[in-house]
């Protein structure tokens, strides 16, 4: 009988299918398997590669067939599409997943354990929330539009809508209860919101590497802590340029015929983090910009021939490379020595 040595998962909600080949590619198997069966059918295959696309669960799932002895390989889903022969279906997913695993050249995503996707959690819940409390201060700001008020952006000019209110001839009596229950709505999620910052705060603290993290310009409590909890470990990458590349800090290019063509950055990758990295170095950009540049810095120079938000991405870019070394070696960061005039 033909030994399976590669196993293609396709995962779903209650019904899952598994695609088995051998070392030559040859298909063993491809079958449904429930959720209730799937742990017990993997605990009577050979221990061998399993491979999954890298979605919701898919951590989950990883982890359990690791306990089982099986090297798990998560698949980004992109890589999986070119591999899918004509109709979309779990048994053509399932064995365009086990063939994507077998390629060389194939790039995998690190499972992730339980405390890190736990660590993750304060950042998407903080996410949430700023974007639930964006979303009322815009229709706030439109339903005063309305009637004649307008109000300049930003949760800091709440407390002007809240005075607004307070004055009987602003609006109609019949708009002042809903308008001052979302302004409610928005002083609540600020409280929440200001809890989540004392607990990233917290755990920033209490963390050695954030602590570390927290010694390169730019970078605040916030967006070392989530490096720490989102980026995958630095022995994934071989360089800092890979790092940056994965965080979609990079120029996506279309070149043929040996002309180089680059355009925007990329954004793939984790935009959680990419975004963090482009406020951190937009931040210290305008205070060069304001205060100015250490002189002979690379800043410096970059701000006299570049558009400022350009130098911002550039900055970014950097700031990545950076954390990938001081990651990968365990340092602390030290600022650069001033190029003498």
């Amino acid at each position: 009988m033909e030994q399976v040595t590669t196993i293609g998962l396709d995962i779903a909600k209650h019904v899952f299918h598994a695609h088995g080949s051998d070392d030559q590619g040859r298909i063993v198997f491809s079958k449904r398997v429930s959720r209730s069966r799937l742990l017990s059918f993997f605990a009577r295959q050979p221990r061998c590669v399993v491979a999954l696309e890298a979605c919701s669960g898919a951590h989950h799932w990883g982890r359990e067939l690791q306990r089982l002895g099986h090297e798990v390989r998560l698949i980004p889903p992109a890589y999986v599409k070119p591999f899918v022969k004509r109709q979309k279906n779990d048994a053509a997913d399932a064995e365009a997943i086990c063939e994507a695993a077998q390629r060389p050249s194939m790039r995998f995503v690190a499972v992730k354990s339980e405390e890190q996707q736990a660590g993750a959690l304060v950042f998407r819940g903080r996410d949430l929330l700023v974007g639930q409390r964006t979303q009322i201060i815009n229709a706030l700001r439109s339903h005063m539009g309305e009637h004649g008020w307008i109000a300049p952006k930003g949760p800091s000019h709440i407390a002007r809508l809240r005075e607004l209110l307070e004055d009987e001839a602003s609006v109609p009596a019949s708009a002042r209860p809903v308008l001052k229950l979302l302004l409610d709505m928005v002083a609540e999620l600020d409280r929440r919101i200001a809890e989540l910052d004392r607990e990233i705060a917290r755990r920033a603290r209490e963390d050695d590497t954030a602590r570390r993290l927290m010694t390169i310009p730019g970078i605040g409590p916030i967006t070392a802590t989530a490096l720490t909890a989102l980026a995958p470990p630095p022995q994934t990458f071989a360089r800092g340029r890979d790092f940056a590349a994965w965080l979609g800090l990079v120029p996506r290019q279309h070149s043929t015929g040996g002309k180089q063509k680059l355009g925007a950055i990329s954004r793939m990758g984790e935009r959680s983090l990419r975004r963090l990295l482009i406020i951190g170095a937009s931040a210290v950009v305008l205070h060069a910009s304001k205060r100015g540049a250490p002189p002979g810095s690379w800043l410096e120079r970059m701000l006299a021939r570049k558009p400022r938000m350009l130098v911002t991405v550039a900055l970014a870019n950097k700031t990545a490379r950076i954390v990938w070394a001081l990651l990968s070696r365990n340092e602390v960061y030290r600022a650069p020595a001033p190029v003498a005039a």
